[in-house]
C-alpha cells in the first residue's frame, strides 16, 4: 500500500464526518440561529465540530492501543508506529476537548471570547462549580495524562496501563449524555459508555491497520528485494500478515459491533421515547440516519468475513484492503457527524432532573433517585420486577458466548471438557444477569434488604459457579500459543497469574481478610453512601464485590492454576472463620436500633413494606442467613476434593506398587523380621 494512504484513509473519514455533521446539524434544527441568547454561528457551529473530533481521537488513541496490546508485536514496526499513531490521536483528542470545554462555556454562559479576568474567573467557576464543566476538566486531564503516557510508554505491559487511562477518558463523556438525577440515568450511563468503547475499537483499530498496512509495505520494500532489485519473498509475506492482524481485528470488531448497536438502540429508545418521534421529530430522523450508517457499516464486517481476508494475501490483496478500508472508514465518519450532531439536537423526551423540574408531583423517592418509586414488592415482583442494565448484560452474553466457543473447540479436536463446568459456568452468569438486570437491581435503592440480597448473590453464590466453571483453564486450553510475539488472551493471563500482585491478591489469607473485612469496611465508612448516591459508586460495588468473592472461592475450591493454596483442613478453618465474621456482622444489623443512611432509606417515602429499620433487619437476618449457605455449600465441596484427594493419592500409590510388585511393602516387612530377630536375640 502506498504511504499516501497515510493522508488519505484520514481525509476521507474527516470528510465524511463534516459533511455529515453539517447536514445533521440542518436536519436536527441545531444550526438555528436562537431567539434568545445566541452564541453565535462560531459557537454553533465549533461546538459539534469540537465533539466529533473528541469521539474520533479518541476513538483512534483507544482503538490503536486495543489493537497493540492484543494484535500486533512489538519486534516488528508496526508496533512503535501504531503507538505513534495513538500518542499524536491523544494530542488532539486534548486540544479538542479544551476547545469543546471553552465552546460549552461560551454556549451556557451566553459570553464571547476574551482574555481578560472576568472571563477568566467565569470559566473558573464553570469547572469547579457546576457539574459539566468539572467533567470536562476531567476529560481534558485524562486526555493530556494520556498524551503523555503514548509518547513515554513503550514496553507491552505498561502499555495496558496506558490503554486502561484511555478507557477511563470515555467516563466523563458517558457521565455527561445524560442528566444525573433524570429518570433512566444509569442505564443511559452504561449504554453511552458501552457505544463509546465499543465504536472506539471498531473506528481506532481501523485507522491503526491503515498504517500497520504502510509500515508492511515499507518494510517489504527494503527487505524482499533480491541482489538484482526484483521483488523478493518479502510482499507476500507482509501481505500474509496483514491478513492475519485484519483477522484478528475483525475478531475485535464483531463484539464491538453488537456493542454498538445494542447500546445505540437502547440510548435511542430513552430519548426518544416513542416510535413516532422517528419520523415526527429532527433527533428521531438523525437516529434513523446514523442506523442507517450502522447496518451498512454491519454488511462491511460481513465483507471483510467472508470475501477480503481470503483474498488479502492474494496477488490483488493490495487493492481489495484499500477500497473497502477507505469505504468504510467513510461510513464510520458519517456515522461520527451525525452521532455529534445528535448531541446538539433537542431530545423528544426531556433530560432534566426531576428535582429540577420544580418538585411538583415529585416523590421523596424519584427526588433522591431520579426514578419514580416502584410497586410494592411481593414475591411475584421476583419474576416480574426488571430493571435492564446493558452494560451487565452484554458482559453476560460474551461471557457465555465465548467459553462455549472454548468448549465446542476443546471436543472438536477431541479433547474432553466436564459438562459439569460448563453448566455452572452458564448458571454463575444467569444469576449474574439476574441479580444486575432483575428485582434486585430495581429495588435495591429503595430497600436495604433487597440491596443486601443482591450483594450477598454477588459476593458469595455467584462467584462460587464462576469458578467451578474453571475459565483461565478453558482459556489456556482452548487457545493457541501465539508465536509471531504479540500477546492474545492466553498470554497476557498466563502473565498475570505469575505477577507478583496476583501471587499476593491470590494468596487465601489475603483473600479471605478481603473477602470477610469488605462487608464491614463497605457499610460503616462514607463508601457506601457512594454506591447508593453515584452511578461510579454503585458500579464499582459490583465489580469490587464479584472480584473479592471469586479470589476467595478460587483460593478454597478454584481448580484454575493459582501460585498457593491452604492445605484441605485449614481451607475449612478459614471457611468457618469468614463464616463467623458473617454472622456477626448479620447480628449486629439485626439488633441495631439506627438505620443506616437515614437521609436516603428513610426518606423515600414508602407507604408500604416494613418500615426503613424494619427492612434494615430483615437485611441483617439475610447476610447472617441466607448469606450462610453459599459458605456452607463452599465448605461441603472442601471436604468433597479432599476426599477425591485422598482417593487420587491412594490409587497413586497402588499404581507404583503394581509398578514395583509391593517392592515397598516387602522392603517394609523386612525391616519388622529384621527388628523382630534383634528383639529376640535381645531377649535371651
Amino acid at each position: 500500500m502506498p504511504r499516501s494512504l497515510r493522508l488519505i484513509a484520514p481525509a476521507a473519514l474527516l470528510a465524511a464526518a463534516l459533511v455529515a455533521l453539517l447536514a445533521g446539524l440542518v436536519i436536527g434544527g441545531a444550526a438555528a440561529e436562537r431567539t434568545l441568547l445566541d452564541p453565535g454561528a462560531v459557537v454553533r457551529y465549533g461546538l459539534p465540530t469540537a465533539r466529533m473530533l473528541v469521539n474520533i481521537s479518541l476513538g483512534v488513541v483507544i482503538g490503536s492501543l486495543v489493537l497493540a496490546v492484543f494484535a500486533l508485536s512489538p519486534e516488528r514496526p508496526e508496533w512503535r508506529l501504531t503507538l505513534d499513531l495513538a500518542a499524536a490521536s491523544a494530542a488532539v483528542l486534548t486540544v479538542a476537548s479544551a476547545a469543546f470545554l471553552i465552546f460549552t462555556y461560551l454556549d451556557i454562559a451566553a459570553v464571547s471570547f476574551s482574555g481578560d479576568a472576568d472571563f477568566g474567573a467565569g470559566l473558573a467557576q464553570f469547572v469547579t462549580d457546576v457539574e459539566l464543566g468539572r467533567l470536562w476538566l476531567i476529560q481534558v486531564l485524562l486526555a493530556a495524562i494520556t498524551t503523555v503516557l503514548c509518547f513515554a510508554v513503550r514496553d507491552r505491559r505498561w502499555v495496558l496501563l496506558v490503554l486502561i487511562v484511555a478507557l477511563a477518558g470515555a467516563l466523563p463523556l458517558a457521565q455527561q449524555g445524560h442528566a444525573a438525577g433524570a429518570s433512566g440515568h444509569a442505564q443511559a450511563v452504561n449504554s453511552l459508555l458501552v457505544h463509546l468503547v465499543g465504536a472506539s475499537v471498531w473506528l481506532g483499530g481501523l485507522v491503526a491497520l491503515v498504517y500497520v498496512a504502510t509500515a508492511g509495505r515499507r518494510a517489504s520494500a527494503g527487505e524482499g528485494r533480491g541482489p538484482g532489485g526484483g521483488r523478493g519473498a518479502g510482499a507476500p509475506t507482509d501481505r500474509a500478515r496483514l491478513a492475519t492482524l485484519v483477522s484478528r481485528y475483525s475478531t475485535l470488531a464483531l463484539p464491538a459491533f453488537v456493542a454498538v448497536a445494542a447500546s445505540g438502540a437502547v440510548s435511542a429508545w430513552l430519548r426518544i421515547g416513542s416510535p413516532d418521534a422517528l419520523l415526527g421529530t429532527g433527533y428521531g430522523r438523525l437516529v434513523l440516519l446514523k442506523t442507517g450508517a450502522l447496518v451498512l457499516l454491519g454488511v462491511f464486517g460481513a465483507v471483510w468475513r467472508r470475501l477480503a481476508i481470503p483474498r488479502i494475501g492474494g496477488p490483488r490483496g493490495g487493492r481489495v484492503f484499500l477500497w473497502l478500508v477507505l469505504a468504510e472508514l467513510a461510513v464510520m465518519g458519517a456515522a461520527s457527524g451525525f452521532a455529534a450532531a445528535l448531541g446538539r439536537t433537542a431530545t423528544p423526551v426531556a433530560l432534566d432532573p426531576a428535582r429540577e423540574t420544580g418538585g411538583e408531583g415529585i416523590s421523596p423517592a424519584e427526588w433522591l433517585t431520579g426514578d419514580p418509586l416502584p410497586p410494592e414488592l411481593t414475591p411475584l415482583s421476583y419474576l416480574t420486577a426488571w430493571k435492564f442494565d446493558l452494560a451487565w448484560t452484554l458482559v453476560c452474553l460474551f461471557g457465555l458466548v465465548l467459553y462455549l466457543a472454548g468448549a465446542i473447540r476443546l471436543r472438536r479436536r477431541g479433547d474432553r471438557w466436564a459438562i459439569g463446568r460448563t453448566v455452572a459456568w452458564a448458571l454463575g452468569l444467569l444469576l449474574l444477569f439476574y441479580t444486575t438486570n432483575g428485582p434486585f437491581n430495581a429495588y435495591e435503592q429503595y430497600l436495604f434488604s433487597q440491596h443486601m440480597l443482591g450483594h450477598m448473590m454477588l459476593t458469595m453464590l455467584i462467584p462460587m459457579m464462576l469458578v467451578l466453571g474453571a475459565p483461565v483453564t478453558l482459556l489456556l486450553r482452548a487457545t493457541e500459543k501465539r508465536s509471531d510475539g504479540s500477546w492474545g488472551g492466553r498470554e497476557w493471563v498466563l502473565w498475570a497469574v505469575q505477577t507478583p500482585y496476583s501471587r499476593f491478591i491470590t494468596h487465601p489469607a489475603v483473600a479471605a481478610v478481603v473477602f470477610a473485612g469488605s462487608l464491614w469496611v463497605f457499610y460503616f465508612s462514607p463508601i457506601f453512601r457512594w454506591a447508593m448516591e453515584e452511578h461510579l459508586g454503585h458500579q464499582w460495588m459490583i465489580v469490587h464485590f464479584l472480584i473479592s468473592g471469586y479470589l476467595f472461592a478460587l483460593s478454597m475450591i478454584g481448580v484454575d492454576p493459582v501460585p498457593y493454596r491452604f492445605p484441605y483442613p485449614l481451607r475449612l478453618v478459614t471457611l468457618f472463620a469468614t463464616m463467623a465474621s458473617h454472622a456477626f456482622f448479620g447480628v449486629t444489623m439485626m439488633t441495631g436500633d439506627g438505620l443506616m443512611l437515614a437521609d436516603w432509606f428513610g426518606a423515600m417515602g414508602r407507604t408500604w413494606g416494613g418500615t426503613p429499620l424494619e427492612d434494615q433487619n430483615l437485611g441483617g437476618g439475610i447476610a447472617w442467613g441466607i448469606g450462610e449457605l453459599p459458605t456452607l455449600a463452599l465448605a461441603l465441596i472442601v471436604a468433597v476434593q479432599w476426599s477425591r484427594s485422598d482417593d487420587k493419592e491412594q490409587k497413586r500409590r497402588d499404581r507404583a506398587a503394581d509398578r514395583s510388585g509391593e517392592a515397598e511393602l516387602a522392603e517394609y516387612n523386612a525391616m519388622l523380621a529384621a527388628q523382630a530377630k534383634r528383639d529376640a536375640r535381645a531377649g535371651r
